[in-house]
């Protein structure tokens, strides 16, 4: 699927232990990174996200435990598990996202392409839909 990708980080390690190195501009952060952001301490049965941004783009890492994440751009629906620090899911713009089943110990690590903006969210799911389509407000009948 185009419009997310899976992305098998580059681990360097030896009897020390393990090293990622994520550099912004580059094939596995496609982007100028800037804000980056932790998701902790979420309860198992807890769903997060439930949203869509207009153009921000991110880069996600569970640096810690794991969690599955439900991708959807309005035609595709796909369920992505993360669960190693060398798994990195890159979502383009467009695309509906929630996270779940976080493990106690799970930590997201979110790289963002912009700076927070209340103004590139959509959390209505049926107002994504229309936007990936591209059917106008207008067009609508009132009911």
């Amino acid at each position: 699927m185009k419009f997310v990708e899976v992305i098998d980080l580059n681990v360097f390690g030896d009897h020390r232990g393990s090293l990622i190195s994520l550099e912004e501009n580059s094939a596995v952060v496609p982007f100028d990174v800037k804000r980056v952001y932790y998701i902790f301490d979420t309860k198992e049965d807890v769903v997060r996200g439930k949203h869509a941004h207009k153009k921000l783009e991110q880069l996600v890492i569970a640096v810690s435990g794991e969690c599955n994440f439900y991708v959807d751009n309005g035609f595709e629906q796909q369920m992505i598990k993360i669960d190693r620090p060398s798994k990195a899911i890159y979502i383009k713009g467009l695309v509906w996202r929630e996270m779940m089943d976080f493990s106690d110990d799970c930590v997201l690590m979110v790289l963002a392409s912009e700076h927070y903006d209340t103004a590139d969210y959509i959390y209505d799911y049926d107002e994504f839909v229309r936007e990936v389509r591209g059917i106008p407000l207008s067009s609508l009948k009132k009911g």
